[in-house]
Protein backbone atom coordinates (compact mmCIF):
# COMPACT_ATOMS: atom_id res chain seq x y z
CA UNK A 1 0.00 0.00 0.00
CA UNK A 2 2.82 2.41 0.94
CA UNK A 3 4.58 1.88 -2.40
CA UNK A 4 1.33 2.52 -4.27
CA UNK A 5 0.69 5.77 -2.36
CA UNK A 6 4.27 6.91 -2.94
CA UNK A 7 4.00 6.10 -6.64
CA UNK A 8 0.75 8.01 -6.92
CA UNK A 9 2.24 10.94 -5.02
CA UNK A 10 5.23 11.01 -7.33
CA UNK A 11 2.97 10.84 -10.39
CA UNK A 12 0.75 13.65 -9.10
CA UNK A 13 3.84 15.73 -8.37
CA UNK A 14 5.26 15.18 -11.86
CA UNK A 15 1.87 16.17 -13.33
CA UNK A 16 1.99 19.33 -11.20
CA UNK A 17 -1.05 18.21 -9.20
CA UNK A 18 0.60 19.22 -5.95
CA UNK A 19 -2.56 18.95 -3.84
CA UNK A 20 -3.04 15.39 -5.09
CA UNK A 21 0.59 14.65 -4.26
CA UNK A 22 0.06 15.94 -0.72
CA UNK A 23 -2.97 13.68 -0.22
CA UNK A 24 -1.05 10.64 -1.45
CA UNK A 25 2.22 11.35 0.36
CA UNK A 26 0.94 12.45 3.79
CA UNK A 27 -0.01 8.92 4.94
CA UNK A 28 3.31 7.56 3.68
CA UNK A 29 5.25 10.13 5.72
CA UNK A 30 3.07 9.45 8.77
CA UNK A 31 3.78 5.72 8.44
CA UNK A 32 7.51 6.11 7.74
CA UNK A 33 8.59 9.41 9.35
CA UNK A 34 12.31 8.69 8.91
CA UNK A 35 12.02 8.39 5.11
CA UNK A 36 13.80 11.60 4.14
CA UNK A 37 13.14 11.27 0.41
CA UNK A 38 9.39 10.98 0.75
CA UNK A 39 9.27 13.77 3.33
CA UNK A 40 11.29 16.03 1.00
CA UNK A 41 8.90 15.32 -1.87
CA UNK A 42 5.96 16.14 0.43
CA UNK A 43 7.66 19.40 1.46
CA UNK A 44 8.14 20.30 -2.20
CA UNK A 45 4.45 19.62 -2.91
CA UNK A 46 3.50 21.91 -0.01
CA UNK A 47 5.88 24.58 -1.33
CA UNK A 48 4.43 24.45 -4.83
CA UNK A 49 0.92 24.63 -3.35
CA UNK A 50 1.97 27.80 -1.49
CA UNK A 51 1.39 26.03 1.82
CA UNK A 52 4.60 27.42 3.22
CA UNK A 53 4.24 26.63 6.93
CA UNK A 54 3.82 22.87 6.40
CA UNK A 55 6.60 22.99 3.81
CA UNK A 56 8.86 24.65 6.37
CA UNK A 57 7.95 22.08 9.05
CA UNK A 58 8.76 19.13 6.81
CA UNK A 59 11.96 20.73 5.53
CA UNK A 60 13.02 21.26 9.14
CA UNK A 61 12.46 17.53 9.78
CA UNK A 62 14.48 16.60 6.67
CA UNK A 63 17.35 18.87 7.71
CA UNK A 64 17.28 17.49 11.27
CA UNK A 65 17.51 13.92 9.97
CA UNK A 66 19.90 14.64 7.08
CA UNK A 67 21.84 17.88 7.73
CA UNK A 68 23.90 17.51 4.54
CA UNK A 69 20.85 17.31 2.23
CA UNK A 70 21.67 20.45 0.28
CA UNK A 71 18.38 20.52 -1.64
CA UNK A 72 16.40 20.65 1.61
CA UNK A 73 18.46 23.68 2.66
CA UNK A 74 17.85 25.30 -0.73
CA UNK A 75 14.10 24.66 -0.46
CA UNK A 76 14.14 25.99 3.11
CA UNK A 77 15.82 29.20 1.92
CA UNK A 78 13.22 29.62 -0.82
CA UNK A 79 10.38 28.85 1.57
CA UNK A 80 11.61 31.43 4.06
CA UNK A 81 12.12 34.01 1.30
CA UNK A 82 8.56 33.51 0.09
CA UNK A 83 7.47 34.34 3.63
CA UNK A 84 9.55 37.56 3.58
CA UNK A 85 12.07 36.03 5.99
CA UNK A 86 15.20 36.59 3.91
CA UNK A 87 17.38 37.13 6.98
CA UNK A 88 16.63 33.59 8.13
CA UNK A 89 17.15 32.20 4.63
CA UNK A 90 20.75 33.44 4.47
CA UNK A 91 21.95 30.67 6.80
CA UNK A 92 20.50 27.99 4.53
CA UNK A 93 21.91 29.59 1.38
CA UNK A 94 25.36 29.60 3.00
CA UNK A 95 25.02 25.92 3.84
CA UNK A 96 23.98 25.14 0.24
CA UNK A 97 26.99 27.06 -1.09
CA UNK A 98 29.31 25.21 1.30
CA UNK A 99 27.86 21.78 0.50
CA UNK A 100 27.86 22.28 -3.28
CA UNK A 101 30.86 24.57 -3.70
CA UNK A 102 28.64 26.87 -5.76
CA UNK A 103 28.59 30.47 -4.50
CA UNK A 104 25.77 31.37 -6.88
CA UNK A 105 23.42 29.95 -4.22
CA UNK A 106 24.31 32.90 -1.99
CA UNK A 107 22.17 35.22 -4.10
CA UNK A 108 18.77 35.81 -2.55
CA UNK A 109 15.79 35.02 -4.74
CA UNK A 110 12.66 36.83 -3.75
CA UNK A 111 9.34 35.75 -5.16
Amino acid sequence: MRALSYGLGRQYFEEKDYRGAIKALKPVVEETPDDVGTRLLLARAYYHSALLKPAEQHLHEVITREPTEYYAHLMMARTLERQSRADEAVKHRRIVAALTGDDSHLATHTI
